[in-house]
């Protein structure tokens, strides 16, 4: 099934085989990675690390890593569980090659590894895999460390351990960039988010960045940096925040006439009034249009850039 060069032949799905192998799929996502030029690309930008000739390409290797953490694996260890199957994986690097591959990465090779999975992307897209939306998640995690590891730090629900922030596509669930961060990171630190929406937005190709770009957070995200950031970006936001009497006393004020309608993912559609508590599931689709007001203050006192980009865009500004 694995020929010479890495690449997958051909799969062959029967009910009575009697060969069967276990993780026959994770080769299909070597196959992928080599047809779309991910392990060449990955190859090339490791080439400056590499001191010596040796047995195993290190793009291929940490081809074979991010397909063990694909196929369920947690630890670099868990590359076992590809060696073990060298009729269908190929040969594989043994967890000390793998761990000098991983420790050779200064941060000019992870420029270069991001370049390098961008282009592999955006072939996949070119493909027929683009997504129909362009929807950025961005939200934080909390991971556990049982051991002092490095900027492990206590967080904020009482743990130990490592709080990265992360960004997803939420159509095809894609990984485009993460933040590795001490456990007692902020939850809301604006900097962080805009820093990893930066990397993310590094992984869109041309095509998506001139369309239309939604940008979504929790209540992490309810800050007047990030916001401000997505909007001289041009890009919509969605983020939560918390309905206390404020915001209460300001949805109570505002016209029925001002409200539309919510379209489910199912197509039905919901008219909400003016105060009203729903649960958005995915592919939801909530839409807010208001009459354009005067604003305030002086527009002459606007920065020349918003004006500008305002008159471009058919607004009275």
């Amino acid at each position: 099934m694995v020929q010479r060069d890495g690449l997958v032949d051909k799969v062959v799905v029967t009910a009575d085989g009697a060969g069967q192998v276990g993780h026959a799929g994770s080769a299909l996502l070597v196959g992928a990675a080599d047809r779309l030029g991910l392990t060449r690309a990955l190859s090339a930008a490791m080439e400056p690390t590499r001191q010596r000739a040796s047995a195993h390409d290190p793009g291929v290797v940490l081809r074979d890593l991010a397909v063990m953490l694909a196929d369920g694996g947690d630890c670099l260890s868990d590359l076992g569980a590809l060696r073990d199957q060298e009729d269908l994986f190929g040969a594989v690097a043994s967890d000390s090659t793998a761990f000098r591959v991983i420790d050779s990465i200064d941060a000019a090779c992870l420029e270069r590894l991001r370049g390098a999975v961008a282009v592999a992307r955006s072939r996949a897209w070119s493909l027929g895999a683009r997504p129909a939306q362009t929807v950025i998640d961005v939200d934080a995690t909390l991971t556990t460390s049982y051991s002092d590891k490095e900027h492990a730090k206590g967080n904020f629900k009482g743990g130990y351990g490592h709080h990265p922030l992360l960004c997803y596509l939420d159509q095809t669930g894609e990984a485009l960039a993460g933040v590795l961060r001490p456990g007692n990171a902020g939850s809301n630190t604006a900097a962080d988010h805009i820093q990893v929406l930066d990397l993310a937005l590094e992984q869109l190709d041309e095509q998506a960045l001139a369309g239309e770009i939604l940008v979504r957070g929790d209540g992490a995200g309810a800050s007047h940096e990030l916001t401000r950031y997505c909007r001289d970006a041009r890009m919509r936001f969605s983020v939560g925040f918390d309905l206390d009497k404020r915001v209460r006393d300001a949805l109570v004020g505002v016209p029925e006439s001002a409200w539309t309608r919510a379209i489910r993912a199912d197509g039905s559609e919901e008219v909400l009034p003016s105060m009203f508590s729903t649960t958005i599931q995915a592919g939801d689709v909530f839409v807010h249009r208001t009459a354009g007001g005067g604003g305030w203050g002086d527009p002459a006192l606007r920065e020349p850039d918003r004006r500008a980009a305002d008159s471009a865009d058919g607004k009275v500004t």
